[in-house]
């Protein structure tokens, strides 16, 4: 199993709904809890993709998971790229998915940086050994094709979007 193998055009969001307010990002009082709903919101957005692509048992429960996952470390790497996922019971099989945000919105990156790509994954929680092979071959990809990110955002359709990722992570 490879990401890309599990890759289908419905599993590519080509612009995230949620949007950021730049004000309520700086405002030390709003700050926290706004960027905590903020999180929540893209993760929501990528349950509801996972949801209608029926690789999902149970959407609130898959949300509830990637919150729990989230809270533990944030799964932006920087550069522009996020890798949320999760081994949960609500996965009907590996499943990964892309969703796009090209102004980019706060995500809680190491560098700093919104992040524009997010590449989402679930697996069953007895699928260790390929989750955790395909999860550190995403971002070995970003530290090898850094141009990676700039070609799925060029991309004018789902299509173009999964033989971008194609082309760069084989498959």
């Amino acid at each position: 199993m490879s990401f890309t193998r599990s890759l289908r055009n419905e599993l590519v969001k080509m612009e995230l709904d949620t949007r950021e307010d730049a004000e309520l990002l700086e405002d030390p009082e709003q700050s926290i809890r706004y960027k905590r709903g903020l999180k929540e919101a893209v993760l929501g957005e990528i349950c509801d993709l996972f949801e209608a692509a029926g690789a999902v048992s149970n959407r609130s429960k898959l949300l509830t998971d990637l919150v729990n996952r989230e809270k533990k470390a944030s799964t932006a790497l920087g550069k522009g790229l996020a890798i949320p996922h999760v081994r949960t019971m609500q996965a009907k099989a590996f499943t990964g998915a892309v969703l796009r945000s090209p102004p980019g919105i706060w995500f809680d990156a190491p560098d700093g940086e919104k992040v524009r790509v997010f590449f989402a994954i679930v697996a069953p929680p007895y699928d260790d050994q390929e989750y955790l092979k395909i999860y550190k071959a995403l971002g070995k990809a970003m530290t090898e094709y850094p141009e990676m990110i700039e070609k799925i955002l060029e991309a004018e359709s789902q299509a173009e979007v999964v033989r971008a990722i194609k082309f760069y992570l084989g498959g």
